[in-house]
Order: C-alpha cells, then structure tokens, then sequence
C-alpha cells in the first residue's frame, strides 16, 4: 500500500489563539472510550466551545466564517500535557490537515506526523499577522509548502521549521509506520521464517 506524498498543504484557516494548549483541552477524557478514532469528529475543544448545558461559548472554532478551514493557527507548546494520541486523531476527524503554531510538544508531532497532518513551526510574529489576515478576510487560502519550507498567502510569505525527519517522512510518503510493515509483510515473514527462535 503506497502513502500519498505529502509536499503540501493548501486550504483556509482558522486561530485558536494560545499557549500551552493542552490535549485534555483539545480532547476531553471522556471521549477516549470512543472504539473507533472516527468516532472523535466534532469533539475537539468540545469543553471551550460550549458550557456544561451544551451551549455554543462563541469559540473561533464555531464561527461560520471559518466552516470548512482545513488549517489551524495556534501559539506555543500546542498539545503538551498527556500523551493521548486521540488528541491528533480529533483535530484530523474534524477536518484539519495542517496545524501551523510556534511549537509543539513532541508526542503530538509525532502522532500527528504518523497521521500525514503536517504541525509546522513559525513565529510569533508571523502568526499574529496571517490570523490578522484571515480574520479580515476568512475566505484567504494559504499553502504550506513543505519543500520550500515556506507559508505563502495572498501577497506574503513566511519561513516555516519542521524536523528533518518528519519532513522527510511525509514528502517521501512514508509517514504512516503500520502502512510500511503491511506493505513489507512478504518481507517481515521471509525474515520472521528464518529466525531459530520464531
């Protein structure tokens, strides 16, 4: 089974302004009972985007401007705190592709990275600035450029950092670690058949 290559991500945006949003933030404990991962769209932030009765607080998630945004801005150490990998999988359910923040916990990189969903570094600054822009205009699409390392929007650009190896995993297609043992299984038995011990 061959994985897409991953050079790019193009789509609107939305800012969940913030530092050290953590993943019982992004998804509460109580929707890690769910049996499947698909089961998680529409959870996310699901304590911040309403109060205990159930109603909307307003949150940037839910404005209907930013329906349908595949991109999501946000400040630093984004998904620290527990390791849960169902904090990734709840922003990808939910229709993201692409999260930009100034960093991230690494637990989260990883899980995300292993989901082909791109978490990309850029600064404070440049940050502050596209969310200024997609708020005054919600319709802006941005592209992240994976190979140029680069966020491009409109008129502007802005560099962007990602470790080598994730980069490399997605662009190359191998981001996906259970993907590349089913696809090497003759190989893996081969293997596993001339071991004394198996």
């Amino acid at each position: 089974m061959s994985l897409p290559k991953i050079t790019s991500v193009t789509g609107t945006a939305v800012h969940v302004p913030g530092d050290d949003i953590d993943t019982d933030r992004i998804i509460p404990a109580r929707y890690l009972k769910c049996v499947t991962f698909d089961d998680l769209a529409g959870t996310h932030f699901y304590d911040v985007r309403f109060d205990p009765d159930g109603n909307p607080t307003g949150h940037p998630l839910d404005d209907p401007r930013f329906a349908g945004s595949s991109i999501m801005l946000s400040g630093s150490n984004f998904g620290c705190g527990s390791s849960r990998e169902h904090a990734p999988q709840a922003i990808y359910r939910s229709g993201f592709r692409a999260v930009i923040a100034e960093s991230f916990a690494e637990i989260f990189f990883g899980n995300s990275t292993t989901l082909g969903m791109p978490c990309v570094a850029a600064s404070r600054e440049d940050i502050a600035a596209l969310g200024a822009a997609i708020q005054a205009a919600p319709d802006t699409e941005l592209t992240i450029d994976l190979e140029s390392l680069t966020v491009s929007y409109g008129d502007h650009s802005f560099p962007i950092t990602m470790a080598d190896s994730a980069r490399h995993s997605l662009t190359a297609g191998e981001w996906d670690p259970i993907a590349e043992l089913l696809a090497n299984a003759t190989s893996i038995e081969s293997t596993a058949a001339a071991l004394p011990y198996v």
